[in-house]
Order: C-alpha cells, then structure tokens, then sequence
C-alpha cells in the first residue's frame, strides 16, 4: 500500500499538517531539524508524491512544458534544454518537453502538454527565428526562448545575433584584418542581424564596408544545410586578385568548415593567408578543424536558465525581448 501522509505523522511523531508541510512546501512553520527529521522519516519509508493529488489540490504539477520546435532534432541547440532543466530541477521540478515538426499543428502539442496541468508552458525554437501563434496558444505560453512572437504578445528570450557578429568582426580588426568578407545565411533573421552588426563594426573601424562583401552561402533564398554550396567559388574569387581578402567571417561553424576546405584547395594557411570565424560554437566542428576555428558562442544555457526563472515565476522579464550576448570563443582560426 502507499505510504500516506498519516502513516509519515504515525511514524514521526508530527501531525499531518506538519508533514504536509515538511513534505509539500506549505505554510507549517517548523525548524529545519524538524523538517529534515519528516523528510528523513518520509525516505526511509519509500513515500512517492502523489501528482495527481497535488494537481487536484493546487491546480499544477511540478511539471515545465515545453513546445520544442524542431529544437530536439539540433544537438547544438538542446543547451537550451540543459540550462532550463538544470534549473528547473533545483527547484524539485521537472521539463516535459514535446517535439513540434512537420505533421503536428503547434495547437495539438498545446493541447497534449495542458493535458499533464504544468505549472506554466514555453516555447523553445531550434534557431532564432520569429514566429506566428495561434491566439489560443499565445495566451497560455508564459515565454518564448530562440524565437520572438510576430504579434509581441509573449515575452521572448533570444541571441543578440546583431552584437555577436560587432563583437567577431572588432576581433578580426584587432587582429590586424582589413579585408573582410562575410559569407552570410540568406533568408534568416539571424542572418540579417549579424549583417547589420558586421556592417557596424568596420563602420566604427573606419573601414569602407562597401568594399567588404557580404555573399551568401547557398544558392536558396533561405539558408539550409541541404542546399546547393556557393562557398567553394566565393573562396576562390575572394582570394584572388589584388584586393584578395585577409579574413573570411561565416555564417555559421559549418560554413567556416567549408571555408577551410576551400582555402586548402588553394593552398592558402589559416590564419597566415586568411584568418577565419564564425558563429555557434559547434564543438563537434570547431575544435576537429585545423587550426580550431574561433567562434561566437551562443547564450543557450543562460537563455534556458532565465527561461526557467521565467516560468518558474521568479523573474519578470522587463522587456519584450531579452537579447543575450554570445561569448567570444578564441582559437588558433584568427
């Protein structure tokens, strides 16, 4: 038979208000050996928390859902997970966590996550991206992490993607770098705003940055790893010449991979020829490269950390968007 609540008070000498407090966080107030003592009792008799009870009583489970768009398929991006349920856990609490794709309407995986009574629901996209939400949803959902909501409803927790590429590129100048190109991600925000942060920075630099081009990776208007590869030609006619560039900024770590196979057909040496960067910090990529690529690390654990105190109800994002900055990782590439 369970072990009850009675049967803890029988053991331990405590009323059951005091055990129920002891165990489920109420409002009994009782020193800390008489709380550990109950907790003790409670172990060594194999008590297991009835959810279901707790659900019925308060309304939620110790339960963080998540609506994880495509984020699970991504090795890289699942630190979003890691940081949120780190934190979620330090609190005696769980992530459930379900995969929305191709196939699944975002309001069935809403519905099925209610199902479970969390105590509150995010939204965690693979990349930075915005989305659209169905009214329904929106109005549940008490943050969105990787992502910002077309209609700004829901408080989002995002990469300052604009900063990371002012960041990358200042580091290439200090470098001693004056020829820059950017082969960038067309078609994603991410994309756009490291642009825009690439441009700033030769800018502040002095640097003409009309001479600075900005070529995308791939031949689609958007950016995926399974379109035709453009980097292999652009190395060659960004090398070549007299205005042959001194630094190749990428899009992203895969990119810088290609960068670097390109550079070796033409027997140019990383960073003497031309120095190289990126962004993401996929160790899996960068630290194998030779030399290992300097990088843009992304914020995920700290955007899953302040997720968690989000949702958690511990803290009040004060903007509708929370831009995080990324880390500058440095290796041998710069």
């Amino acid at each position: 038979m369970p072990v009850s609540l009675q049967d803890i008070a029988n053991r331990s000498g405590y009323s059951v208000k005091s055990v129920s407090g002891a165990l489920h966080g109420g409002s009994a107030r009782m020193s800390e050996a008489t709380r550990e003592k109950i907790l003790g009792v409670a172990k060594e008799m194999g008590y297991v928390i009835n959810l279901a009870a707790r659900a019925t009583r308060q309304g939620w489970i110790p339960l963080i859902g998540i609506i994880a768009d495509e984020l699970i398929t991504t090795p890289f991006a699942t630190d979003i997970l890691r940081g949120l349920d780190n934190a979620v856990r330090a609190r005696d609490m769980a992530v459930f966590a379900t995969n929305f794709g191709p196939g699944r309407s975002v309001n069935s995986v809403y519905a099925e996550l209610q199902r479970f009574r969390p105590k509150a629901i995010g939204y965690a996209a693979m990349y930075h991206k915005v989305i659209q939400l169905p009214d329904d949803v929106s109005s549940g959902l008490s943050v969105l992490i990787n992502c910002r909501d077309a209609a700004g409803r829901v408080p989002s927790i995002v990469p300052d993607d604009e900063q990371a590429a002012r960041d990358i590129t200042r580091h290439l100048i200090e470098r001693g770098r004056r020829r820059i190109a950017f082969i960038n991600l067309p078609g994603l925000l991410a994309g756009s705003l490291r642009e825009k942060g690439f441009i700033a920075a030769l800018a502040e630099a002095g640097l003409d940055s009309t001479q600075a081009p900005v070529l995308p990776a791939v031949s689609a208007h958007v950016y995926t790893d399974r379109s035709r590869r453009l980097v292999q030609q652009h190395v060659e006619a960004l090398t070549s010449g007299p205005n042959a560039v001194d630094a190749i900024l990428a899009g992203n770590d895969r990119v810088a991979m290609e960068v670097y196979a390109a550079l070796r057909r033409r027997n140019l040496s990383i960073p003497g020829d031309v120095a190289v960067a990126g962004f993401d910090n996929q160790v899996e990529i960068v630290t194998r490269l030779d030399p290992p690529l300097t990088t843009m690390a992304l914020p995920h654990r700290r955007m899953g950390q302040l997720a968690a105190a989000a949702l958690l109800g511990e803290a009040d994002l004060s903007a509708p968007v929370q831009e995080l900055r990324f880390r500058l990782v440095q290796r041998k590439s710069t």
